[in-house]
Order: structure tokens, then C-alpha cells, then sequence
């Protein structure tokens, strides 16, 4: 039993060392943006295959992508407004200098998810310009 409790931890160990070397947020607040952000990739990322032909086009799937992306656009700001910094975090300082500016990238970003119509696969072709124009427009200001 010790020599099983002992291969336990060393694995426990092992596992949040690599985690940590492959450089994992600890700050709760960060980490908290990290997957608010994932959310917004993720969401991103259906309705952008959809549109690419990489997925089949579902209307319904389409709907709730668009309804999340909306959802986690809005809290962006909120995610932020907190100054906290972490190691592994992508975030530039420039947010909290220029406050404002980021604000209305991440409400560009809502205002385009929400204007998506995900009732056509010609429809979701023709609002993904402007959803990944707004992640552009934040990211390469914004993201190192």
C-alpha cells in the first residue's frame, strides 16, 4: 500500500510541476479570464468551423455558440477590471492604461455576436468577419 500511495503523490507531483512549468495561471483572477477567454475561443471556434465547412452546419449548435460568445463578451470587462497579474497570464499591461479603448474592443466583440443571425450557414459566414475582426482588433493590442 505505501509503495501504491507513493507512485499517488509522486504522479500528484508530477502532474502540477508540469502544469506549472507549462506555465498555468495560479492567480484566481486570472485564471478566472483565462476561461473566460477559453469560452470565447471555444465558442469562436463553432461557429468559425461551421462557416469553414469543417463542421456541419447546425442551426441550433450555431444558436448556442452565438448565445455564449454574447454571454461571455459581456463579462469581459468584469474579468478585467481587476488589475491582477500572474506569470502565465497573455494579458498586457496596456488593458488598465487604456481602459476605455479595451472596454469598446470587448463590447465590439458582443455587438458582433450578438448580431450574428445563426439561422443560415450563408448568415454565419457573413458575421464571422466581424467577430474576428473585434478578437483581432483586442488581441493585437491587447495580448501578448
Amino acid at each position: 500500500m505505501k509503495t501504491f500511495s507513493r507512485l499517488v503523490l509522486g504522479a500528484a507531483l508530477l502532474s502540477a510541476g508540469m502544469a506549472f512549468a507549462e506555465g498555468e495561471a495560479t492567480d484566481p483572477t486570472v485564471q478566472a479570464r483565462q476561461a473566460l477567454m477559453k469560452t470565447v475561443g471555444m465558442n469562436t471556434k463553432i461557429l468559425g468551423d461551421m462557416a469553414g465547412g469543417k463542421a456541419a452546419f447546425d442551426a441550433a449548435g450555431a444558436e448556442a455558440a452565438k448565445a455564449a460568445l454574447a454571454a461571455a463578451a459581456a463579462d469581459i470587462a468584469a474579468k478585467f477590471e481587476p488589475q491582477a497579474t500572474d506569470p502565465a497570464t497573455e494579458a498586457k499591461p496596456e488593458i488598465w492604461t487604456n481602459w476605455d479603448d479595451f472596454v469598446a474592443k470587448a463590447d465590439a466583440l458582443k455587438v458582433a455576436a450578438e448580431a450574428l443571425d445563426a439561422s443560415s450557414l450563408d448568415s454565419v459566414k457573413a458575421g464571422m468577419g466581424a467577430i474576428g475582426g473585434s478578437c483581432k482588433a483586442c488581441h493585437s493590442v491587447y495580448r501578448m
